[in-house]
């Protein structure tokens, strides 16, 4: 049966990668991820196009990765080793447009939340709707990173308060802060996406690919590959430990469900 989970097509210069889990808001399951690299490599080795748009299809781009499946009694998820490996592949999976030669447009409509959210931000350009949604909560139940981008790209003031409390923010603020480059009317994302995509890939493709290597270099050389490593590393054992809010977090969710944990949760938090 074939993996329909992460979708790929092209129209002229430019290609289309869409998260397709729609009835789960996006959510990045294993088999969503390990498709999407594939995907992204598919992508990038075409040599029909010149710019690649990433996109959610339904009303969110993600809502990060998919907690509904886990066991949150397994034995592994007390192990650093285990979680090392496994956020050291969801780093992998999230940094790839950022490794991509190919520029990556983010289409975003609403949620970009947590992993979806950090994927959003290693695109090299982002334009969203009005109602779209940003922000990393999952330091509300003990499970930061690991895709820590976030300093590159807002700041690291900003950054360190949307991460240290989980809050979300709306599309003027993101736009404002510098997360997103463009915020259009939600009727309007898809048409102006590929105006956005079309007018880039106007550009030649060799003179894309030389800025955006040149960018690259220069945010490898301030620290962001080592910076997303020592994210991983540093996390794993927090994601192993059994901190209180993470114990009664997964009480509550075996016992009501993730949306009552959730909601158990982001109420600690409202102003």
């Amino acid at each position: 049966m074939p993996d329909d989970s992460v979708l790929y097509e092209t129209d002229g210069d430019v290609a289309y990668v869409t998260l397709n889990r729609p009835d789960k808001l996006n959510a990045i399951s294993e088999e969503m991820r390990i498709r999407a690299v594939e995907v992204f490599e598919e992508a990038d080795a075409d040599t029909g196009t010149r710019v690649v748009v990433l996109r959610g299809a339904g009303r969110a781009f993600s809502a990060g990765y998919d907690l509904s499946g886990a066991d949150p009694d397994a034995p592994e998820r007390q192990d650093a080793l285990w979680w090392d490996r496994l956020l050291q592949a969801c780093a992998d999976f999230e940094m790839k447009p950022f490794e991509m030669r190919k520029p990556v447009i983010a289409s975003v409509r609403g949620y970009a939340v947590g992993g979806g959210c950090e994927l959003a931000m290693f695109c090299d350009l982002t334009i969203c709707s009005e109602s779209a949604k940003f922000g990393e909560p999952e330091i509300r139940f003990s499970n930061p990173g690991p895709g820590l981008i976030m300093p590159f790209i807002v700041g690291h003031k900003r950054a360190r308060e949307l991460l240290y409390m989980g809050d979300l923010i709306d599309a003027k603020t993101a736009h404002e802060w510098g997360m997103v480059n463009r915020v259009v009317p939600d009727d309007a994302l898809d048409d102006q996406t590929e105006r956005y995509a079309r007018r880039l890939a106007a550009v030649d493709a060799q003179a894309l690919y030389g800025t955006k290597l040149a960018l690259r270099r220069g945010m490898e050389a301030a620290g962001v590959r080592n910076a997303m490593d020592t994210a991983v590393n540093v996390l794993a054992p927090v994601y192993a430990a059994r901190t209180e809010s993470g114990v009664e977090f997964k009480k509550i969710t075996k016992r009501e469900g993730l949306r009552a944990a959730l909601a158990w949760r982001n109420a600690q938090f409202a102003e």
